[in-house]
């Protein structure tokens, strides 16, 4: 076991490394959430936005949950995250995003918001929705790393959370966003590799899928998983039609794939990306890197079951076939792609408090290196009510990690994604669109989550049944919000005031610094 702690203590002093070494280089707010007036080049973005994208809940309870239920049909799930939530997101979203943040002056989506709309309140309602949202989803990938250590390890996973929580926090206050970008970039070589070390032995592993005992050759275990995913044809399951096979599989590919262009932790790497060619780079490389990581983290589960629950076949699987050393790369591979998610997710919560809510708010005299100091304060202390939150959760069993994740994700992807991304689009959306678009998400969801939970066949009495089997069904409940989001901010727009004409102008008008 030596050589796996030799590979973790490698990864760890890099890391500090990486805060030490981009310490002296944030001198502003700018500096710290941005990464300076130049911004990051192609590979460095696409990386960045990778990274984000796919965590340990990802790994972990995505891959182990929805991997297995599902069979071979769960790679759609991967090819959508490619391709909807890379390719298409990156054509659409980036270059967009970039020049109309740039011209607002908008660093945080709340900001944008309020810039965009003419609406201090609706950048204050989305601000608070950012930082309460994000605690479950930062909680989510900390749980999901105390469930790989202590499997794989031994390790207990308290220590496991906090530790990371500690090495997050350290390089991410330190060196802001550029930290984030640079480790983004060193942490997605190593999810690459380690992926590929994964997927070799794992097909020098492979089980008969229905019984873990007997080995079988790939093909054997193609065809028997494209047998077992046939269910995903089934129409209506043992607990509904909504809870059926289809409709969860369609429901995780919209959302894992249209969620992104709503949370604000990837938005953000669209306002730091450098120029037109960064772009054409970001868009390639990520979907390349989507691609691979998106489909390979579901096969892998698909082929091999080794026990446990749902959420941690994964961290069972690599104890089972991983040999020692290799473990401790692979422990890395989820590190990575976990402290990446972390520290933007701690990144975008801490600053919509920091610049939407002091500077914005509280303080509008405050100077840049107040703001910088307060955004680094509340980047510790996003960190330590995520930590609070996971512990609680693994002590409890509050809910799945993966539904835990979905929760988050939904709800913020429904109440955003029509006020961000079609804003980014039309000019006739009006203020009071957008602020009801933001209200009916909240509203919707919670509404949903009780009905859904009520109908649910089978599920534990009392309202905390109701509640455990409606947050189950958090993926179609966001779908149907990013749905109902855009249809309000549509509709709402043709029955209500325009904008000030100087709002709008200062959105669209082209300027130089257009890229």
């Amino acid at each position: 076991m030596w050589l796996n702690y030799l590979v973790l203590a490698f990864y760890a002093v890099a890391l500090i490394g990486i805060a030490v070494y981009t310490r002296k280089k944030v001198n502003s707010s700018d500096d710290f959430l941005l990464a300076g007036k130049k911004g990051i080049n192609g590979w460095m973005s696409a990386f960045s936005y990778g990274t984000t994208y796919f965590s340990a809940v990802i790994f972990i309870g995505y891959a182990g949950n929805f991997g297995w239920n599902f069979g071979l049909s769960a790679v759609w799930i991967g090819i959508g995250n490619a391709l909807i939530g890379a390719l298409l997101a990156w054509l659409i979203m980036a270059k967009k995003t970039k020049n109309m943040t740039n011209r607002l002056q908008a660093k945080t989506m709340p900001d944008f918001f309020e810039k965009r709309y003419g609406s201090p309140f609706l950048k204050k309602l989305a601000a608070v929705i950012i930082f309460v949202l994000l605690v479950p989803y930062a909680a989510s990938v900390y749980n999901g790393l105390g469930n790989l250590f202590g499997i794989m390890f031994g390790i207990d996973g308290t220590v496991v959370t906090v530790a990371l929580a500690a090495l997050t926090a350290l390089y991410l206050i330190f060196g802001g966003y550029f930290a984030t970008s640079i480790s983004d970039f060193f942490q997605g070589i190593i999810m690459l590799a380690g992926v590929a070390v994964m997927m070799v032995c794992l097909f020098n592993n492979l089980h008969d899928p229905l019984d873990p005992v007997i080995k079988v050759d790939l093909a054997t275990a193609i065809k028997m998983l494209n047998e077992k995913g046939n269910g995903f044809i089934a129409p209506y399951g043992d607990k509904g039609f909504f809870a059926s096979p289809a409709v969860k599989i369609i429901s995780l590919v919209l959302l894992t794939s249209l969620g992104v262009y709503g949370l604000p932790q990837t938005v953000h790497k669209y306002y730091a990306v450098r120029d037109d060619k960064a772009v054409k780079q970001g868009m390639i490389v990520s979907t390349i890197f989507a691609f691979i990581i998106g489909v390979a983290k579901v096969f892998f589960t698909d082929l091999a079951q080794v026990g446990g629950t749902a959420d941690n076949i994964v961290p069972y699987m690599l104890n089972e076939i991983i040999p020692n050393g290799l473990q401790g790369l692979i422990a890395v591979l989820v590190l990575s792609a976990s402290m990446s998610t972390l520290a933007s997710v701690s990144l975008a919560a801490s600053s919509v408090l920091s610049v939407d809510f002091y500077k914005g708010t509280l303080n509008k005299d405050a100077s840049d290196k107040a703001v910088t100091l307060i955004m680094r304060l509340f980047c510790g202390v996003f960190v330590a009510i995520s930590v609070a939150i996971a512990l609680l959760n693994n002590h409890y069993h509050i809910a799945a990690i993966a539904y835990l994740m979905s929760l988050s994700w939904g709800t913020l992807s429904g109440c955003f994604f029509g006020p961000f991304v079609l804003g980014l689009y039309n000019k006739k959306i009006t203020k009071t669109a957008a602020v009801t678009s933001v209200l009916a998400g909240l509203i919707l969801t919670a509404v949903l989550i009780i009905v859904f939970g009520a109908l649910t066949p089978g599920r534990e009495s009392g309202f905390g049944g109701i509640l455990k089997a409606g947050v189950s069904q958090s993926p179609l409940i966001g779908v149907i919000c990013m749905a109902v989001s855009c249809v309000i901010v549509i509709v709402v727009s043709k029955f209500t005031a325009p904008l000030d004409k100087a709002v709008v102008d200062a959105a669209f008008e082209p300027k130089e610094s257009d890229i």
